[in-house]
């Protein structure tokens, strides 16, 4: 009677499971190399891996390969491989920011890979060159659209306009998502995972609001992510870093502005001109 009874149990057991299991429709299958070393390093790669119904995958220790499943319309072998990225676990794509890669424990501090950077031959005979001035144009403006939208958003900011402030923030969430990492060099991809994380999450405040106060306050931890990118992203034009000395009771905020002029995003008409530029940054 027991045995029957602890048959029943399991079955009923394996069928909870079962119907628990989300099943990933339109499954896309992909493999791709992760770093890491242990069981530990498994457990923390396909936590970050795995999304219920979304993607699915099995990272095995020895190979280094992670076997990933995924549904093609809600998500991308990209957005899996930025998040375990996140976890600080370098892949074939994106590399861990250096913080997150510190965090892990002794044992799973494996060696870091290196981003492979394409070299260009060296053209001999331009025969399209209306092309290759596109191509040139591409390579400049990695970021252009993430500037563009960066600034639309301060320019909403400076009028007072809660409303206009979080649909062009919107814009700037698109823009960050729509950066194509391939074309970066080494340096550029280091930056761009230490600071993209927060520049999404920060901008995606401010777009799921219209209170100024609020998007005031992710505008500042938004601007220094975005003078940390101009940095190393070199802009096609001069930017000026900008410093309020009064907001954050008397801490003071910066931002980024395409005019020396100073037009204060984070008091708007009350206190348009109150500010210095800090830097000129070429």
């Amino acid at each position: 009677m027991k045995k029957i009874q602890h048959l029943m149990l399991g079955m009923l057991l394996l069928v909870a499971f079962t119907s628990c299991a989300a099943p990933i429709k339109n499954a896309k299958t992909e493999s791709f190399k992760v770093a890491g070393n242990c069981e530990m390093c498994k457990k923390t790669i396909e936590t970050a891996a795995n999304k219920k119904g979304i993607s699915a995958a099995e990272w095995n220790k020895d190979s280094k390969i992670l076997t990933l499943q995924y549904n093609a319309e809600k998500t991308s072998s990209d957005e899996v491989l930025k998040r375990i990225a996140y976890s600080g676990y370098d892949n074939e794509k994106f590399l861990a920011p250096d913080d997150a890669y510190a965090k892990l424990a002794g044992c799973c501090k494996y060696d870091r890979m290196k981003k492979e950077v394409a070299v260009k031959e060296p053209v001999t005979k331009v025969e399209n060159t209306t092309e290759s001035a596109q191509e040139q144009a591409a390579e400049t403006s990695l970021l252009e659209k993430v500037y563009t939208a960066y600034f639309a958003l301060k320019d909403a900011l400076v009028k007072d306009n809660g409303v206009e402030a979080s649909a062009k923030s919107n814009n700037l969430v698109k823009a960050i998502k729509a950066v194509d990492m391939s074309k970066m060099s080494a340096a550029e991809h280091t930056v761009w995972m230490k600071v993209e994380k927060d520049l999404l999450e920060h901008a995606g405040k401010i777009g799921e609001t219209k209170d100024l106060e609020n998007q005031r306050k992710h505008f500042s931890l938004l601007s220094k992510g975005m003078y940390d990118l101009v940095k190393v992203f070199k802009a096609d034009q001069t930017m000026y870093l900008q410093h309020c000395p009064m907001y954050n009771d008397g801490a003071g905020a910066d931002w980024l502005s395409l005019e020396n002029a100073v037009k204060n995003p984070y008091y708007g008409s009350s206190m348009l001109t109150c500010g210095k530029t800090t830097e000129t940054i070429k």
